[in-house]
């Protein structure tokens, strides 16, 4: 057991060699559209939401918040623009983190045609992102 020690002990020199890893790179603006709008254009291939019934969309809701998170980020760090001009995309952005912060896809709403569920704020608000995107490219 003594030599174990002294052995491990011996390798502790050999941590300080490691190299540090480094931060994470942020994609640009551009990439994360295109990566959004993939997402949102496979949505619509796919058949969208095709169930009605509550919690029959939540993977796909998902899948459309993930690129929106990462362009996020990548508005936040580029700085070729002012946060002016992103105000409309974080407010569908924004909309679509309230959809999801639900918690579950609470399906289409049996009543009237007014009535909106989560599915309104991610995937309409996806929809109408997609269009902001594209009426204001950044490259």
């Amino acid at each position: 057991m003594t030599a174990a020690a002294a052995s491990a002990c011996s390798n502790s020199n050999d941590e300080g060699d490691a190299k540090p890893t480094s931060k994470a790179k942020t994609v640009t603006v551009e990439a994360a559209s295109t990566t959004f709008q993939e997402a949102v254009t496979k949505f619509d291939t796919d058949g969208g939401c095709l169930e009605q019934e509550p919690g029959t969309c939540w993977d796909q809701m998902q899948a459309l918040m993930e690129p929106a998170r990462d362009l996020r980020k990548a508005m936040n760090a580029e700085k070729s623009v002012g946060a002016d001009f992103w105000t409309e995309a974080y407010t569908l952005i924004d909309a679509m983190k309230k959809g999801i912060e639900v918690g579950e896809d609470q399906g289409v709403p049996a009543g009237s045609a007014t009535e909106l569920t989560n599915r309104d704020d991610v995937l309409g608000s996806a929809h109408d992102l997609f269009d902001w995107l594209d009426a204001h490219p950044i490259k």
